[in-house]
This record gives C-alpha cells, sequence and structure tokens, in this order.
C-alpha cells in the first residue's frame, strides 16, 4: 500500500511530553502525510514535532478552545497542502498508533464505500494503574461491526469530511458522536474492525479526575440534545435525562427526609438498581461489581455537567473544554 497518496495524520495535543514522542514515531513511521496541532504547550512538543519532521499548528488561542477546532484546523491543513489524500488518520497526542492498522483501516474503506469511518481498538496502556484507568480500557471496548459513533481514533473518509464540513468548533465534548451523528443522517456508516487500532495513557489516578471526566460526559449528553435532540433518534435526550432523574430523584428524597425521615427508606433504591445492573452484565467478578457502583454514582457528576451547559446557554456564554488531566 503507497499510503502516503492516500493517508494523512492529525494529531492533536497539549503538553503531552512524552507520550507526544511515541504518537509522532508511530505515525511518521507509516509513511503518512503528519500534522500536529497545539494547544498552547508550555512543554517541547513544538520542538519535539519538528525535529521528527512533522507538520506544526499553533493553534489560535484567542478563540475559545475545542478538541473539535483543532482536529478541524488539521485537517483542513492536510487537504490544502495534499489534495490527494483520502484518508485521515486523527489521533490524540496521548495515543500510540499500533502497527498495521492503517493498512487494515485503509483496506476497509477502500473496498466499502459506503462508509466514512472505520475504528479499533483503543486500549489503556496502564490499565491496572487505577481502577479509573481500567474503567476507560472497558469503555473503549465496544461492539465489533456497524457503529453509530466512533471516539477521538478514527480513519475518516476525506470526501465525507468535506460533505459535512468536520465537526463543529463549538463541541467542547462529544465532538466525535456528533460528526458521526451528521453522517449517518447523509446515510454514511461508520465501522469498527476486530483490530488494534491505538494505545492510550488516560493517567486517571484520583476520584476528582473520574469526576470531571463524568461531568464532561454529561455536558456532551446535553450539547448533543440542544443540537439534535428533536430529530427522530432523540440524540443525546435520553442519556441526559437520565442523568437528571437519577440525581434529581435523590436531591428529592434528601430533601423530603429532613421533614419525613422515613423517606431515606427509598434511598435503597439506588443499591437496587446497582444490583440489578450487576446480575444483568456477564462480568460477576468484584470489579464487575465496582464498574456497576461507579455507574450509579457517575450520574450525579454527569447531571452537573448538564446543568452547566443549560446555566451557559441561558447566560450566553462560550463553551469552555471541562479538562481531568
Amino acid at each position: 500500500m503507497n499510503s502516503q497518496l492516500k493517508i494523512g495524520v492529525v494529531i492533536i495535543g497539549r503538553n503531552e511530553g512524552q507520550r507526544l514522542i511515541k504518537c509522532l514515531d508511530s505515525t511518521l513511521s507509516e509513511g503518512t502525510y503528519v500534522v500536529y496541532v497545539d494547544s498552547n504547550s508550555s512543554d517541547s512538543s513544538v520542538e519535539n514535532a519538528k525535529n521528527v519532521g512533522a507538520d506544526v499548528i499553533n493553534l489560535d488561542m484567542s478563540k475559545p478552545f475545542s478538541a473539535a477546532r483543532a482536529r478541524n484546523t488539521g485537517w483542513k491543513f492536510l487537504l490544502a497542502h495534499y489534495p490527494d489524500i483520502e484518508f485521515i488518520q486523527f489521533i490524540d497526542g496521548d495515543c500510540e498508533l499500533q502497527p498495521d492498522w492503517l493498512a487494515h483501516a485503509f483496506e476497509f474503506l477502500s473496498q466499502n464505500i459506503s462508509y466514512a469511518i472505520v475504528c479499533g481498538r483503543r486500549r489503556e496502556r496502564y490499565p491496572k494503574a487505577s481502577l479509573y484507568n481500567q474503567f476507560c480500557d472497558d469503555e473503549w471496548n465496544t461492539p465489533v461491526g456497524d457503529a453509530l459513533a466512533c471516539g477521538g481514533d478514527a480513519l475518516i473518509r476525506t470526501s465525507a469530511l468535506i460533505e459535512v464540513d468536520g465537526y463543529k468548533d463549538f463541541f467542547v465534548a462529544g465532538e466525535e458522536p456528533e460528526l458521526c451523528y451528521r453522517l449517518r443522517q447523509n446515510t454514511w456508516k461508520i465501522y469498527r474492525l476486530d483490530a488494534e487500532m491505538t494505545l492510550h495513557d488516560a493517567n486517571i489516578t484520583r476520584f476528582s479526575q473520574w469526576w470531571k471526566r463524568a461531568s464532561r460526559a454529561g455536558f456532551a449528553f446535553a450539547l448533543a440534545a440542544k443540537e439534535h435532540g428533536k430529530g427522530n433518534e432523540k440524540f443525546g435526550v435520553r442519556r441526559a435525562l437520565r442523568s437528571l432523574i437519577w440525581s434529581g430523584l435523590l436531591g428529592c428524597i434528601l430533601l423530603i427526609s429532613i421533614i419525613e425521615p422515613v423517606m431515606l427508606l427509598a434511598l435503597l433504591i439506588y443499591p437496587l438498581q446497582i444490583i440489578k445492573m450487576f446480575l444483568k452484565q456477564k462480568d460477576k467478578s468484584l470489579y464487575g461489581f465496582k464498574s456497576c457502583v461507579f455507574l450509579m454514582i457517575s450520574k450525579l457528576p454527569e447531571a452537573l455537567g448538564v446543568l452547566e451547559l443549560v446555566i451557559k446557554t441561558f447566560k450566553k456564554q462560550d463553551y469552555t473544554i471541562i479538562e481531568y488531566k
């Protein structure tokens, strides 16, 4: 495969240090055109990228930052300078491309013209370093086959990107599912291959980091619902409402129990729900039970993320990214 005339790579990052070097090495070794879009790094990221031969763009930070805007800047730069590119691999700077992934992905998209995006298995580099890292690794183990969405790492057909004008810059979270939604509305398909794609370093070691990440997810649900919730798919609506309902119910029970302490018994609905989820899933280990507990707890930070979106929209404030590391 002569990938140099076919595939470009867009890397986005900020202060990724050694992780970015691994990312650059893994992509440049594939003979692709690589652009690194930096978001105001204070370390040697820009210098490192230039030294290994990647094109480098310093993102204009006078505008509200988002990964979506960084990715758009990257792919538009590539097509302006290398118009023969047919596919673009997006990858975050804290990830490392796995050997042979581009060959598998290129072959799939070349042979399946109705598909806009192909993704594979993203794995956490250190899943045993913390419970939260392990949650991430499980989260990315999505079913093989036709999919509704992909994550930040994926190979995308350039004609499809152009058709929908890429990502929406103001989506500071959940920009990939939103892009996939619009592509699907245009009859494009997304596929997940049973192939290793990238290694990721989440580096989530504290509960506070996990909490912020869950809050960001809630913000993404709400933003998706705001943008596309009126469509037939009710995109984002169910997940945003689910978080609000579980969290709102908790608040109501606690409030009423001030007057009627017996209402505290209603809190049993939460452990019962955890047990119900645990019994329905295949993993009956202690870890499996912990994942159900944290899934229930996550409804609270997700609800806070939803409320943050509502407040910022009402006040007509810019949406800002929610960083957890």
